[in-house]
C-alpha cells in the first residue's frame, strides 16, 4: 500500500519561511518523479515544483526564486523549502508521486498571514 504523508504546514508570517517534508512508503521512491502541487481556496490545483529520479528540478514562474525542492532517497523524502511566503502562497499543498502510476498525499495548510 502506498502512502504519502505531507507534514510541516501551518501558519506564518509574510516573510517568513516553512520547509514541508513529504514521507513515502510502498513505492520504489528513487524512481519516481516527485512534485509538490497547491489548492488555494476556490482555485484550480497548480503544479509548482518537480524533482525527478535524477534530481533534476523545475518549478512554476509563481515560486521561482522563493521555493526549492528536494528529496533525499534513503529515507523516501521529498522536501518543499519555502522562503519568503506571501499572503497569496496560501493553499494546502500536496505531495505527488509518479511512475507509472500516480499518487498523492492528503496535503498541508501553509497559511500565509499577519
Amino acid at each position: 500500500q502506498v502512502q504519502l504523508v505531507e507534514s510541516g504546514g501551518g501558519l506564518v508570517q509574510p516573510g517568513g519561511s516553512l520547509r514541508l517534508s513529504c514521507a513515502a512508503s510502498g513505492l520504489r521512491f528513487s524512481t519516481y518523479t516527485m512534485a509538490w502541487y497547491r489548492q488555494a481556496p476556490g482555485e484550480q490545483r497548480e503544479l509548482i515544483a518537480v524533482i525527478t529520479s535524477g534530481g533534476r528540478t523545475t518549478y512554476s514562474d509563481s515560486v521561482k526564486g522563493r521555493f526549492t525542492i528536494s528529496r533525499v532517497n534513503n529515507k523516501n523524502t521529498v522536501y518543499l523549502q519555502m522562503n519568503s511566503l506571501q499572503p497569496e502562497d496560501t493553499a494546502v499543498y500536496y505531495c505527488n508521486g509518479a511512475r507509472d502510476d500516480v499518487y498523492w498525499g492528503q496535503g498541508t495548510l501553509v497559511t500565509v498571514s499577519s
